[in-house]
């Protein structure tokens, strides 16, 4: 299959790829990332090593698209954990411990 990546043509294959990615070991993953094989690569590290380009030249969704079309598994952004509960400061902790003035 002929795709562009970084401006350049490429002529890829499921095969070609999992040829270049064998006895390459994964990468610690923080963003999008494609299933080749039995392991997950970031997608950047993919893209270095199909195109033999830097990873400044090309960004994460143009490998996306290539290893979609070539019929790999692709997962986007790992989702945000729930944001932490705001921590109270001192002068509210003091508060909430003495309880809501009454009236009289």
């Amino acid at each position: 299959m002929r795709c562009v990546i970084a401006r350049f043509p490429f002529d890829l294959t499921k095969s070609g790829v999992l040829e270049s990615m064998k006895g390459v070991k994964p990468e610690p993953i923080v963003g999008e990332s494609v299933i080749i094989g039995r392991r997950q690569y970031p997608v950047k590290q993919v893209g270095q090593i199909i195109t033999r380009q830097d990873r400044r030249d090309f960004s994460a969704g143009e490998v996306v698209r290539a290893m979609t079309l070539l019929g790999f598994t692709c997962r986007g952004l790992p989702e945000a954990a729930a944001a932490p509960e705001r921590a109270l400061t001192p002068l509210q902790r003091a508060t909430a411990m003495l309880g809501s003035p009454v009236s009289v």
